[in-house]
C-alpha cells in the first residue's frame, strides 16, 4: 500500500544552494533524498512546500513523499534523521491522506526576516549568518505605515524579481508585523503564497522607509505601478527564515477510486542493499506516480 508522508524539517541555509535539487550543488532536497533512500531502500521523489533560495533558512519547512515502505513514522524519522548533515534536522514525520500536496494544500506560510539594527556588527551574538546588518536607525512606525497598503489581495509584480515564472502575480498577504527584539528588527509576513524573492524585495523597500530615504505615503503607488524598478533593493537572503506552513488536513478532498486502486496495488520495497540504493540516480521532484496532475506549478 502506497503511503503519503508529510515531513517537517529545519535547516541552516548558509551552506545550501536553496531547497531544490541542482546538479553539482549542495541542496536541502538532495541531502534529505539521500537519507531517505538509505532508510526506505528505494528511490524517492520529494516535493517541497517552497523553493527557498540559496542562503535562506527554515524552522518549519514541509516536504511530502510517497512510499510503499511499511516502516513506522518514528522509525523513519530516527533513521533518516541520523543520516542527515548537521545543518538539517528532521522534526516530524506523519502519515497524511493521499491527496495531501506539500505545495498546493498549504493554506498560508509565515516568513520572518531578521535585521540587526545597531552600529556594531552581530558577531558578539554569533548571528552574522542569520541577520541582515543595517547600522542606521530604522523607524518601525514608518515601516509599519509603508507595509499597511500591502495587506490583502493584490498584484505584487512590483516585488517579483527577474526569474519569477508564475502565471500571475496576484497573492494575498494576511498580515505584516514589524517589531523590535533587543537590537533586532523583525518582520513577520504571512500570506497564501509568495513570488520569487517577494519577501526580500518587500523588506528592502521597508528599510528605505525606515531609514527615512522614502516617504511611507508612496507605498501604495509602488504596489499599483506593478513595476519592479519602482520598489526598493533586494534584502540579503541570510536574514530570511520560513517559520511555518499551515495546512487544513481535515478538509482535504477524498482520494479518487483510481488513486486508491493504484495505492493498494503498490508493493513494499524488497529491501535493496544500501550500496545498490546509493548507486541509483538522484531523483527530481515532483514526480510521484500517484499524483493526478502531470504538470505542477513550481513552489514559491
Amino acid at each position: 500500500m502506497l503511503r503519503n508522508l508529510m515531513m517537517t524539517l529545519a535547516y541552516d541555509g548558509t551552506e545550501f544552494h536553496g531547497w531544490q535539487f541542482q546538479p553539482g550543488m549542495r541542496t536541502v532536497q538532495e541531502a534529505l533524498e539521500q537519507a531517505l533512500r538509505r532508510t526506505l531502500r528505494h528511490r524517492v521523489n520529494l516535493l517541497g512546500c517552497s523553493r527557498t533560495d540559496s542562503g535562506v533558512h527554515a524552522a518549519g519547512y514541509v516536504a511530502g513523499i510517497l512510499t510503499p515502505s511499511e516502516m513506522r513514522e518514528i522509525a523513519i524519522m530516527r533513521s533518516a534523521g541520523s543520516r542527515l548533515p548537521k545543518d538539517i534536522s528532521l522534526l516530524n514525520v506523519r502519515e497524511v491522506p493521499l491527496t495531501f500536496h506539500a505545495t498546493r494544500s498549504s493554506v498560508s506560510k509565515l516568513y520572518r526576516y531578521r535585521i540587526h539594527n545597531a552600529v556594531t556588527r552581530p558577531c558578539e551574538s554569533m548571528n552574522q549568518s542569520k541577520v541582515y546588518h543595517v547600522w542606521s536607525h530604522l523607524d518601525i512606525d514608518r515601516m509599519r505605515a509603508g507595509a499597511a497598503p500591502w495587506i490583502g489581495l493584490h498584484d505584487f509584480s512590483s516585488f517579483a524579481s527577474a526569474g519569477n515564472d508564475r502565471q500571475h502575480n496576484v497573492r494575498t498577504i494576511h498580515r505584516i508585523e514589524i517589531y523590535r527584539v533587543g537590537e533586532e528588527v523583525r518582520i513577520d509576513i504571512e500570506g497564501d503564497g509568495f513570488l520569487y524573492k517577494q519577501v526580500r524585495n518587500m523588506v528592502g523597500t521597508l528599510c528605505e522607509f525606515g531609514r527615512g530615504q522614502w516617504l511611507p505615503e508612496i507605498s501604495a503607488d509602488i504596489l499599483a505601478a506593478e513595476d519592479r524598478t519602482k520598489a526598493g533593493p533586494t534584502a540579503p537572503a541570510r536574514g530570511l527564515c520560513l517559520q511555518w506552513v499551515k495546512y487544513d488536513l481535515v478538509n482535504l478532498p477524498e482520494p479518487s477510486p483510481a488513486m486508491l486502486e493504484r495505492a493498494r496495488a503498490t508493493l513494499p520495497p524488497v529491501g535493496e542493499r544500501r550500496s545498490t540504493v546509493d548507486n541509483q540516480p538522484m531523483s527530481t521532484a515532483p514526480g510521484a506516480d500517484i499524483t493526478e496532475t502531470d504538470v505542477l506549478e513550481p513552489p514559491a
